[in-house]
């Protein structure tokens, strides 16, 4: 491995340095911002607010102003979204995979 002792950076890297570390560090944060969930869920900070105006999805609003969304909850609100397979609902129901109820699939 080589010593970067006597290794120089100029004011450019080191922002490039900040920013890739900035993007490493993102998914460690307990709370994220509507601009940071907006990115993490690949969807527009309008969609955001309105789920958010709906109560769809769980969120903090210390002092009315800014909105905060926890990680963990955000995971676990994607994860009830969930949609089974047939071949899954079939096996629960201890039905053939071949079988569509009646054809009412």
């Amino acid at each position: 491995m080589e010593n970067i002792q006597g290794i120089v950076f100029t004011q450019e890297q080191i922002q490039q340095i900040q920013e890739i570390w900035a993007d490493i560090l993102k998914p460690l944060k307990d709370f994220m911002t509507v601009e940071e969930l907006a990115d993490y869920l690949q969807l527009s900070k309008s969609a955001i607010y309105k789920i958010t105006s709906r109560r769809e999805i769980p969120h903090y609003n210390p002092g009315g102003k800014k909105i905060y969304f926890k990680r963990t909850e955000v995971d676990a609100w994607i994860e009830m979204g969930r949609v089974a397979p047939d071949c899954e609902i079939l096996e629960k129901l201890h039905l053939p995979l071949n079988s569509k109820l009646n054809g009412s699939w």
